[in-house]
């Protein structure tokens, strides 16, 4: 007969179903296979600890236990006694239905994934079962580094990436991805019997040709013409959503900024920045006399000193 789960676990009969989890993570990550290859005392020690936590890692089987109804091995007791009591729940157990806590996602095929990247497929299966114990090993997981756009961060949208085994698979980049979140493509590892791997891809948002980050705002350098600054006028503007027009204000000069709200960067909470157009008062690019001309005229007759701006 297998020895008490509680003493196995090293908790009492009164212990939390966090302090039962706990309990049996430290022990099956010290005495899993994988981290003592070859050690006989380890595996059995493993499969013991494995066994005690399929009866109170349970909720069910852990108040059949309680009450007597089953031994540590899982079997009926005679006569609805036993389980090393002979009179049926053991005193100071806390009976059947008194505890309303759970283990919700606690599999011991889940727990072990969690601990070694590995060992799904359900719990142990005993001769015949895939893997140790009945533990199926995981395909292994892949990570990858794919570099997007600042406008595919903030918009989304799909990319193909390639694997060096060969294979591709597309990622869909959520709208407002960071630069170095992770996603998460599960089942898009390395092949294993117990299941394929996830693969894990770390986003890298690359500098803009355009947009500048000042937070979670953007700002853009905007050319205007020198007479829509002298005289206010509309240009087109690029922002990561397409081409707006704005207005430009009447005597503007190189370093005014127009906000235009909501059109940069989106932040952890799903809240966009703004996009600043910073102006800068262009010169046609070729010679023109007659405006050499105003030009001369100007420097002679109302002369100033400009002053430096942003």
């Amino acid at each position: 007969m297998a020895r008490d789960p509680y003493l196995e676990l090293g908790v009492s009969r009164t212990a939390t179903a966090a302090e039962i989890r706990k309990a049996f993570h430290k022990l099956a990550k010290a005495n899993h296979p994988d981290t003592n290859p070859g050690n006989a005392a380890a595996e059995e020690r493993f499969k013991k600890v494995s066994a005690a936590f399929d009866i109170v890692g349970d909720v069910e089987k852990r108040k059949k236990f309680d009450a007597g109804a089953i031994d540590a091995d899982g079997r009926e007791s005679m006569g609805g006694f036993g389980a090393g009591s002979p009179f049926g729940a053991r005193p100071g157990s806390r009976g059947g239905g008194s505890r309303a806590e759970t283990f919700e996602g606690a599999d011991l095929s889940d727990i072990l994934g969690e601990m070694f990247g590995g060992a799904r497929g359900g719990r142990p299966a005993g001769p015949g079962g895939g893997g140790f114990g009945g533990f199926a090993p995981r395909g292994a997981d892949v990570r990858a580094r794919l570099e997007i756009d600042l406008v595919d961060a903030i918009r989304g949208g799909k990319r193909r990436i390639a694997f060096s085994d060969g294979r591709t698979i597309d990622v869909t980049i959520p709208k407002g991805a960071q630069d170095g979140q992770t996603l998460r493509l599960k089942g898009q590892g390395g092949p294993g019997r117990g299941g394929a791997g996830d693969a894990f891809i770390e986003i890298a948002v690359q500098p803009h040709a355009i947009f500048r980050r000042e937070g979670e705002d953007l700002v853009m350098d905007l050319p205007v013409a020198f007479y829509d600054a002298v005289l206010g006028g509309k240009v087109e503007a690029p922002t990561p959503d397409g081409p707006v027009t704005l207005t430009v204000p009447k005597a503007a000069n190189t370093g005014t900024r127009l906000r235009l709200k909501a059109r940069g960067l989106v932040d952890a909470k799903g809240q966009r920045g703004d996009l600043f157009a910073r102006l800068v008062v262009t010169l046609p690019d070729e010679p023109d006399e007659t405006l050499e001309a105003f030009a001369a005229q100007q420097r002679k007759d109302r002369p100033y000193a400009p002053r430096r701006r942003g």
